[in-house]
């Protein structure tokens, strides 16, 4: 065998060549069809927001659209409701999440007993995620919380109450009772899976030592569904943080700016006003805190993974 010949075998076998398997191959030219419409339907839009939102761009201004910069940012940042927009959205996001995985936990641990007609009850719990939001908006505005006609004046009525004007009086209040009716079947749904999973003779071995059902719920229950409270918190976050059909429906952003969230706002920005620029500024400032959020949510629960394991 020649040197060069022997140069030759010593760099095939020092640097082998990767070779992709066949079926390998095959299976990602299965995925392309899939993958690139995908890519496609997510990342223009997000590209034309981003571009918009450099652009002095009114639908009905008639004027050619031309670069600003960041002048559609700063004006969104003065905006009257902008400061208040974000607070609503916290304050929002943050109760609706607090009611629904409270009540969702309680429900939970209600429905892993057994009783006459379980069946029937848990169908009641769960239909409310089921109802269209606009629909469920207008049930609560017309039939349970208007001033006059709404069930709970007629039963504040009964006892010589005054009615309440539940969306002029208490307008975030209201939105987030309708949301939070929404989205607790929701976290029952994932909570009471989470519960039969649950090893039973934990629980039977601390009834065994004396422990009520208040010390069991503390140091067992509760301990064994935190990871399912996790999904449970990140996934609404990011739902919640979009809401808007429950509160176009009922307050329209109002009274002033007491509903009004930041998805609202680039709502009013852009569909009331006609400035496409301006909009998707707040749009991309809400990709922007949806995005931290959910890194956050995602690593506090890769956190309690790595503990488990």
């Amino acid at each position: 065998m020649s040197a060069q010949t022997e140069a030759q075998a010593v760099g095939t076998t020092a640097l082998p060549r990767l070779q992709i398997d066949p079926v390998e191959r095959f299976r990602r030219l299965l995925m392309i069809p899939s993958v690139v419409p995908l890519l496609v339907w997510m990342v223009v839009p997000l590209a034309l927001t981003i571009i918009y939102s450099f652009l002095r761009y009114n639908l009905l201004s008639g004027t050619a659209v031309t670069f600003s910069g960041f002048q559609n940012y700063a004006f969104l940042a003065g905006d009257a409701s902008f400061v208040p927009g974000i607070i609503n959205t916290i304050v929002f996001t943050g109760s609706v999440l607090l009611i629904s995985v409270v009540a969702g936990v309680l429900l939970a641990v209600l429905y892993d007993q057994d009783f006459i007609g379980k069946n029937v009850a848990m169908l009641l719990v769960i239909a409310p995620f089921f109802v269209m939001p606009t629909v469920s908006a207008l049930i609560w505005k017309n039939m349970i919380m208007h001033p006059v006609n709404g069930l709970i004046s007629l039963f504040l009525q009964q006892f010589g109450l005054a009615p309440i004007d539940w969306f002029g009086d208490y307008p975030m209040t209201s939105i987030i009772i309708i949301v939070s009716w929404e989205w607790v079947p929701f976290a029952f749904l994932i909570l009471v899976t989470a519960l039969k999973s649950l090893d039973q003779e934990q629980r039977e071995a601390a009834a065994i030592d004396g422990a009520g059902p208040l010390t069991q719920f503390w140091y067992i229950t509760l301990p064994h569904l935190e990871k399912a409270i996790g999904v449970v918190v990140m996934i609404e976050t990011i739902f919640l943080l979009s809401i808007f059909a429950e509160i176009y429906t009922t307050t329209g952003g109002g009274p002033g700016n007491a509903t009004t969230t930041l998805a609202y706002l680039v709502y009013s920005l852009g569909l009331q006003q006609f400035d496409a620029g301006i909009a998707s500024a707040g749009g991309i400032l809400a990709v922007v805190l949806a995005n931290i959020v959910s890194i956050f949510l995602v690593r506090m629960l890769a956190r309690n993974l790595k503990q488990e394991i």
